[in-house]
C-alpha cells in the first residue's frame, strides 16, 4: 500500500509545523492534528488573554465548533465528507473541566452513536500552541 502526496487544505489554519494538513494510504484519508485556530486571523476562538499574552481562560465550547469546522475544510479539500471519519483521537489539555461541554458539542455534531465514528479522548499537558482541544482523524479516503 503506498502513500500518496500530502494535501494541503488553503482555507485550513496553516500547519504549525512541516507536515501536510492530510494524506492518502490505501483506502484511508489521515488528517494530522488540527487545532481550533481561525484560518484568517491565526486567533483561538474562546481564549482570554492577560495583559503578558498568556491564556487565563478558554471556551471549550466555541473551540471545539471551531475545530470541527476546521476539519470539514480538510476533508472537503481531500475530497471526503464528514459522514466519511471512521475514527477521532482529541486531545483536551483540562479534562476535568473541558470533557462535559467538549462531549456535549460532540452529541450536536454526531447525534447518531451508531453511526458517529470510534472515538478516543485524551488529557494531555499541554499542546503546540495555546489551544485546549486537538483532534486527529481517520476517514475513509473519499471519490
Amino acid at each position: 500500500m503506498s502513500a500518496g502526496g500530502g494535501i494541503h487544505a488553503g482555507a485550513a489554519p496553516r500547519a504549525v509545523g512541516r507536515y501536510p494538513h492530510a494524506k492518502r494510504a490505501g483506502g484511508l484519508l489521515f488528517l494530522s492534528g488540527i487545532g481550533p485556530r481561525d484560518a484568517l486571523t491565526d486567533a483561538v476562538p474562546g481564549n482570554v488573554y492577560d495583559a503578558a499574552g498568556g491564556v487565563v481562560a478558554h471556551d471549550i465550547v466555541a473551540q471545539t465548533h471551531a475545530v470541527f469546522a476546521n476539519v470539514r475544510v480538510v476533508l472537503e479539500a481531500a475530497g471526503a465528507r464528514w459522514e466519511d471519519l471512521v475514527e477521532v483521537t482529541v486531545y483536551l489539555t483540562d479534562m476535568a473541566g473541558d470533557f462535559a461541554a467538549y462531549n456535549a458539542v460532540w452529541a450536536e455534531h454526531f447525534p447518531d452513536p451508531s453511526s458517529a465514528p470510534c472515538r478516543t479522548t485524551l488529557g494531555v499537558d499541554a499542546l503546540p500552541t495555546p489551544i485546549a482541544i486537538e483532534v486527529k482523524c481517520i476517514a475513509a479516503a473519499g471519490a
